[in-house]
């Protein structure tokens, strides 16, 4: 155990840079552009080949040398800023399929004479027959043969990944979990369920995160398994989330990756109003590690001005 090495890893746009910690104590530095096909397939799996003296690319790497990997990254950032996300399908309430089109109707820009809206990331809109009210009274319970048909519908056009947003199941999520049951049987590979995902009063905030998590979770876990490939199954390999914390490699999702990296800081989990930012922003070069410990790192990205705190918190 006193023979391994610790790593950890920012997987910016441009750069990626390896800081690692070797069984003496001391500290190796790397940096690698972050996409370079011609001499490795991922940057970070390319960083501790390096560092663990593993020439071979087709070489496993030795897992046993390793105890943990932290590792920050714009893959989901990235993919949102870019549109490159998984065709999401949205199953909404009954009468509410424009819900995340319409929003809150803000007007950044209250004078322009052209407004612009930002792209829908939601491929296609189902509505569910279904309706519980405030206080939980059920006026209508899900139609099962017409959700199957139009999810299988759905499935045939290629979707493969759906957000379920149902009125008030941030209180009563009985008919989500009915929904989540019925779109897994028909063959989605991956449900967002927005009482799981964003558990808040308001559905629009709530559906907005879920869609982004179903657009984005697709993404996040076919970068994930390719990290994971090269090595063992029981190497510690941790992902750094929106709020600053760490994620188990099985259990890093979309919607917690928007500003995972050295911009996540200790900051909380974005809202929905983060994700139309995002929208019009440009991506940036995040630049490497400033702060390390065994169980964090933080730094700062490449914007000029810092995203003010939301939800009334503060950063320390």
């Amino acid at each position: 155990m006193t023979e391994q090495w610790d790593f950890w890893i920012d997987r910016g746009g441009t750069f990626t840079d390896v800081v690692a910690r070797d069984p003496q104590g001391r500290i190796h530095v790397r940096k690698l552009l972050s996409e370079d096909p011609e001499h490795y397939a991922d940057a970070p799996i390319a960083g501790l080949r390096r560092l663990l003296g593993v020439a071979d690319p087709g070489a496993p790497i030795p897992s046993e040398r390793i105890r943990s990997i932290k590792m920050g990254t714009t893959v989901a950032t990235n993919a949102l800023l870019e549109r490159r996300g998984a065709p999401v399908c949205l199953a909404v309430t009954r009468g509410f399929r424009d819900l995340l089109t319409i929003g809150y109707q803000d007007r950044p820009d209250i004078f322009a004479l052209e407004i612009r809206k930002p792209e829908q990331i939601v491929a296609e809109t189902i509505e569910v027959e279904e309706r519980v009210l405030a206080d939980g009274t059920v006026r209508l319970r899900p139609d099962i043969a017409r959700l199957r048909r139009d999810l299988e519908a759905a499935h045939a056009r290629g979707m493969r990944s759906v957000a379920v947003v149902l009125m008030h199941s941030y209180a009563y999520p009985e008919h989500e979990r009915l929904v989540g049951r019925v779109a897994r049987e028909v063959g989605f590979e991956h449900v967002s369920l927005s009482h799981e995902v964003s558990r808040e009063i308001k559905a629009v905030a709530r559906g907005s995160t879920t869609a982004v998590d179903a657009y984005l979770t697709p993404i996040l876990r076919d970068y994930v398994a390719r990290v994971r490939k090269p090595m063992a199954a029981s190497v510690d390999l941790r992902f750094m989330q929106s709020h600053g914390g760490l994620a188990d490699a099985d259990h890093f999702s979309g919607a917690a990756a928007i500003l995972s990296g050295p911009a996540g800081g200790s900051w909380p989990v974005p809202t929905w109003r983060d994700w139309r930012a995002s929208t019009r922003s440009s991506a940036s070069t995040w630049a490497a590690p400033a702060l390390m410990s065994a169980d964090t790192m933080a730094g700062t990205n490449g914007s000029s001005r810092r995203r003010p705190p939301v939800s009334g918190s503060r950063p320390p």
